[in-house]
């Protein structure tokens, strides 16, 4: 495993994803707000989630000249989105949310983990 990401490219774009869904999620546009409630993500902690998104943003970018914080995002990206799945399947929300946007997400940080970090 590599402390710092090599190629750097892939890590920068999803650094730019999460920056955006983080902007997404301040004031949740609707469909995410619509997945939020499709998957009972209580409301009160909707708050919680652009400033986790922001903090793995940042994280990724931080990462490209700090060891091992690029490895760490990675895999906590890969964990929130194990989560999002769980989330998905224990609410039996198996449409577009689940099957594009979780699972989507969850296969890109494992690319960008393995590919950056890995292999």
């Amino acid at each position: 495993m590599r402390w710092l990401p090599d190629p750097v490219w892939p890590v920068v774009v999803l650094a730019l994803i999460s920056a955006v869904d983080a902007a997404m999620c301040v004031r949740p546009v609707a469909f995410i707000a619509q997945c939020f409630r499709d998957v009972n993500f209580p409301e009160r902690w909707w708050w919680v989630t652009p400033w986790l998104k922001a903090a793995a943003a940042v994280g990724l970018v931080a990462g490209i000249w700090v060891p091992v914080l690029g490895t760490v995002t990675s895999l906590a990206l890969v964990a929130y989105f194990v989560v999002a799945l769980t989330f998905h399947v224990r609410a039996r929300d198996f449409g577009r949310n689940f099957f594009v946007n979780a699972t989507g997400m969850f296969l890109f940080c494992v690319f960008v983990l393995w590919f950056s970090f890995v292999r």
